[in-house]
């Protein structure tokens, strides 16, 4: 069929595609449509009573399936799964090309996922020791999570691991280069006191801040961040009362 011959598309020639749509089923109106009398839902019974709203697993009154097997364990509504990189396969890929960093574009999970480096960012990167006697290249990265060996071993091979917070938008964001958005601050307890210490080189840390102060990869808003969270540190809720 040449196009030539195709009719322009307009809103005089647009109909449903065939078999999208059919007719309504009536029901009641007689013994001659087959749906007269009982309306399709028989003669007796619970469901042919007006108003009977049983709800999927409902057993007539009998203990259900659902309770007759025992629970085990729950879901930790704040449990994160990790995608673990480690050092002998970021310097693998550093020497075919494939990954590059320097102080000024640090490596974040967006590099190491179009690289191939891991397949899936999960909760967000963690950076694991193994393989550190192969680490040859100064590596300037920022992960979600980053082992103590790690840590070490970067920084005796002259590069700097700043370990920044992530929630999932902001690791979407991080993941598609999306730079129009402001990223989350922690708001959990726990969080905050995780990237708030220097051993776990933390992006709150004022100790961290303070020796990364000229590099070009911190941001303003992370020493906006670690001194307004940070002033719980000094806040003492449980004070000794005076006695009299």
């Amino acid at each position: 069929m040449s196009t030539g011959s195709r009719s322009r598309i307009s809103l005089a020639n647009l109909s449903p595609a065939r078999g999208s749509l059919h007719k309504q089923k009536r029901v009641g109106r007689g013994q001659g449509s087959n749906h007269g009398g009982t309306a399709g839902r028989g003669h007796n019974g619970q469901n042919s009573r007006s108003g009977a709203g049983i709800k999927p697993g409902f057993e007539g009154g009998q203990t259900p399936i659902t309770k007759l097997f025992p629970k085990r364990g729950f879901v930790n509504q704040n449990e994160r799964v990790w995608a673990p990189v480690n050092l002998e396969r970021i310097q693998h890929w550093i020497n075919l090309g494939r990954l590059s960093c320097s102080p000024a574009n640090p490596i974040t999970a967006r590099e190491l996922l179009l690289s191939g480096c891991v397949h899936d960012a999960h909760d967000g990167i963690k950076v694991l020791g193994d393989g550190a006697e192969f680490l040859t290249s100064k590596i300037y990265i920022t992960p979600s999570r980053a082992s103590k060996s790690a840590i070490r071993a970067i920084e005796d091979g002259g590069g700097q691991v700043v370990c920044k917070y992530y929630n999932p938008l902001a690791l979407q964001d991080c993941v598609k280069g999306r730079t129009d958005r402001i990223a989350a601050a922690p708001t959990r307890r726990q969080d905050i006191m995780w990237y708030s210490k220097y051993q776990n080189r933390g992006f709150l840390s004022p100790d961290l801040l303070k020796k990364l102060d000229d590099a070009p990869f911190v941001e303003e808003r992370w020493k906006l961040l670690s001194r307004q969270l940070g002033k719980w540190w000094k806040q003492e809720f449980d004070v000794e009362k005076k006695k009299k």
